[in-house]
């Protein structure tokens, strides 16, 4: 049964108050599809601890984790700008461009996997590839950061502290699990979720009118779940091929029949993440709604359905705690610590 959301107004006619009601319908049984954020995103493999997010927060703004000593984490994924770096693709050391745009790391966290393509498991894993990637950090394996972060006594007192049952707890396993667990908390939770959570109030009339377009054009059928997307793979181009030459999960050991297939963004704070696509070519949200109307679902949206549906995703623009983010001081260096190259 649907549900019918009054909203009162007041007007004044020949000096009297005359109340009038409009209403948008609102099917919250069409909702189900969707869930509120977690409080958190912690994963039982690896449990959070305060001193195992501060030291994830160091290691994630820490350039020292590039061979040149200019690129971090936040380079790429940028907390102060809803985790990207706002680039068709990044740039890592050298001013090499990369092939994929950096996704947002706010609540990534939830995803089914990391990564355009899925080959990592989970943020601890995704944590620790650009690392030692020769276009992204460009450290030459894994025992030259484990070198690097011995010769700094803040870090070797940090890890034994944050993994303190460990025979040896500065390990790059472990690298990943530091950092892993700073980002299981950069959850960003927006209006979308008070609406979820039964207040009617917390969309305006102009969003549920886009949420019923979203829904009824299609777009849910793959931005769904607690992150409005990031839950499964999807063939780029469903109905209408998309010309790319990026194979996507295909070249993922395992899942070579998957070609042209890429993990379903997430559409939270997508109208703070642009450009769009894993590579970045899409350089409006209104391009891009369209186009995913067309090309995944046969739909030819017209400018004002378009308008109404980016006004809904409005809706998904969440808040960031400042203090969570906020740049730690980090370990000075030691006598032996490498200068960078």
């Amino acid at each position: 049964m649907k549900r019918v959301i009054p909203i009162i107004t007041s007007a004044f006619v020949c000096g009297m108050a005359v109340t009038t009601a409009s209403a948008v319908e609102v099917n919250r049984a069409m909702l189900g599809m969707f869930q509120p954020l977690p409080e958190n995103a912690d994963s039982p493999d690896n449990p959070a601890t305060d001193v195992k997010i501060d030291l994830g927060r160091m290691l994630y703004y820490d350039t020292r984790l590039s061979k040149d000593r200019s690129v971090s984490c936040n380079t790429c994924h940028d907390l102060a700008s809803f985790g990207d770096d706002g680039a068709s693709v990044s740039t890592g050391i050298g001013k090499q461009k990369g092939g994929r745009s950096a996704p947002t790391v706010y609540n990534a966290a939830l995803h089914i996997a990391q990564f355009w393509d899925g080959r990592a498991a989970d943020v601890e894993e995704q944590a620790i590839g650009p690392v030692t990637n020769p276009i992204e950090m460009g450290m030459p394996d894994e025992a030259y950061v484990l070198h690097v972060l011995n010769s700094i006594p803040g870090y070797v007192e940090l890890f034994e502290k944050a993994f303190p049952d460990e025979e040896q707890p500065l390990t790059y396993k472990n690298v990943g699990m530091a950092i892993g667990a700073f980002e299981r908390r950069l959850l960003t939770p927006a209006p979308w979720d008070a609406f979820l959570k039964g207040d009617d109030d917390a969309l305006t009339d102009e969003q549920k009118e886009g949420l019923n377009l979203f829904i009824t054009k299609g777009c849910a059928t793959c931005h769904q779940g607690a992150g409005v997307g990031g839950h499964m793979y999807q063939k780029l181009g469903l109905v209408k091929p998309w010309p790319t030459e990026d194979k996507g999960r295909a070249e993922v050991e395992g899942f070579e029949a998957m070609e042209g297939f890429f993990k379903v963004p997430s559409l939270r704070n997508i109208t703070e993440t642009g450009p769009y696509l894993h590579d970045g070519s899409i350089k409006t949200l209104d391009e891009m709604v369209k186009k995913m109307a067309e090309y995944q679902q046969g739909q030819i949206l017209s400018d004002e359905e378009t308008a109404k549906i980016i006004t809904f995703l409005g809706a998904l623009k969440g808040e960031v705690d400042e203090e969570y983010i906020a740049e730690p001081e980090l370990p000075a260096d030691g006598p032996d610590t490498p200068k960078g190259e």
